[in-house]
């Protein structure tokens, strides 16, 4: 057997209940695949050896919930509540941002992420297609989406830039490189919309095979105007037109009532955890142990660099799992292993990946992330999930590989020109905004 890649001596945290620890493990890549996975060493070759007794080799994170182009807007406007900082700060913002600068915004979130360890994101914004083509070369996976927004009666397709990329992104980008770009159907939310809106949009994903990405239940107001409009939750009114009728991910869900919960059950919707994002704009704190009690699968995501100045999964993760321990004085909710299922597994589920990627196992694809353990802050390892959880850091992550391919390895970015980059978000994207 022949591999490119052979990591020898490592702790493999696989995401697999039949092989959950690994230790003094081999793991090796042929290819796009993990061909190796054992405690034995294998018979061959490798092209290149690690042997690292010191790494944690882990699925890498799934962002579910991004607008990985509002970077350039992080810290603009803090500390308002939502209705305040949306319309009069970020959508005006908006509207000055070019294509060049989104981009320089895109390459500078997916080279923090990367960096820190997420290897695929759930993104909602626009200049998507050219996102894709970014991703294609930065070599992460991404569902890609502009979320569809009518503010008038009838709604006009061809006037909707949303509308316009999401038939450019499912006919050029869909599956691309064997699957690793996949465009998304999106609908905004409920209340930046109308049932034209859904229905059209439900149709596309349905003809087109796509899954749905829609912003849900953020805030209070939100749930109960729509039940004053309607008559209806939101979750209830989009899935009477249609929009769960395909794999649909529903970022934040933090007021869906229990009845919510068990049709986002049924219909196999994605709740996605923001919580970081949630709390800074005052949103609420998502029902996470009831949605999976209920047997909803929730996924984790950072929402903007906006909205949480970050795009780092390591918060969150942590976030996720001591919130709802304080909130609800339960010690016991949300486990670190149920935390770590939330960033890897449970996110391969919402963007359709779940056969070949979000745990490790021989045959899946080699999408993970190394952590580098021998760190003041994560001695002594008494238990090497707990201290991913709740030890571990974004400069921990050593190596992040995609597909088979090293992204990132000890500070350097082999896939991205970093410098270039910043200096577009200082030159190109930032006078957008700032004049």
């Amino acid at each position: 057997m022949e591999f490119d890649l052979l990591f020898c001596d490592v702790t493999v945290l696989t995401v697999d209940e039949a092989r959950p620890i690994l230790r003094h493990a081999y793991l090796g890549v042929t290819g796009r695949k993990i061909t190796w996975l054992d405690t034995n060493p294998p018979q061959g070759r490798a092209r290149r050896t690690l042997t690292a007794p010191d790494y944690v080799l882990l699925p890498g994170f799934f962002n579910t919930h991004t607008h990985l182009g509002m970077s350039v807007l992080r810290g603009y406007a803090d500390d308002y509540e939502l209705d305040t900082w949306l319309k009069k700060y970020i959508w005006p913002a908006e509207a000055k941002l070019t294509e060049a600068a989104v981009t320089a915004a895109n390459a500078l979130s997916l080279a923090e992420a990367i960096a820190s360890g997420t290897i695929s994101f759930t993104d909602m914004y626009f200049f998507e297609p050219q996102l894709a083509q970014l991703c294609l070369s930065a070599g992460c996976m991404a569902n890609l989406s502009n979320g569809a927004m009518s503010f008038d009666q009838h709604y006009d397709k061809a006037a909707d830039r949303a509308w316009g990329e999401m038939e450019v992104l499912a006919r050029d980008y869909h599956n691309a490189d064997g699957g690793r770009i996949k465009a998304d159907a999106a609908i905004h939310a409920e209340y930046t919309s109308h049932p034209e809106v859904w229905e059209a949009v439900s149709a596309f994903a349905r003809e087109k095979g796509l899954n749905v990405h829609v912003h849900l239940s953020e805030t209070r107001a939100e749930q109960e105007a729509c039940v004053a409009r309607y008559g209806m939750t939101p979750a209830a009114l989009l899935d009477k037109y249609g929009v769960f009728s395909t794999r649909t991910t529903a970022a934040h869900c933090v007021h869906v009532t229990p009845e919510d919960m068990e049709l986002l059950a049924a219909r196999q919707v994605t709740a996605v955890h923001d919580p970081g994002s949630n709390l800074k704009l005052a949103s609420g704190i998502q029902q996470t142990a009831k949605l999976l009690e209920k047997g909803v699968n929730v996924s984790l995501a950072t929402d903007s660099a906006c909205a949480i100045n970050t795009n780092e999964l390591f918060f969150e993760l942590k976030l996720a799992a001591i919130l709802h321990k304080g909130t609800q004085l339960d010690p016991t909710l949300i486990p670190a292993q149920t935390a770590l299922r939330l960033a890897t597994r449970n996110g391969a589920f919402a963007q359709g990946r779940e056969q070949e990627s979000g745990m490790l196992r021989v045959g899946m694809d080699a999408d993970f992330i190394a952590l580098d353990f021998d760190k003041p802050h994560l001695l002594p390892c008494h238990d090497v999930v707990s201290n991913v959880v709740y030890a571990a850091r974004p400069t921990d992550v050593c190596m992040t590989l995609c597909k088979g391919k090293v992204l990132y390895e000890n500070g350097q970015w082999l896939t991205l020109d970093i410098e270039r980059i910043k200096h577009d978000v200082k030159h190109v994207a930032l006078p957008c905004i700032t004049g």
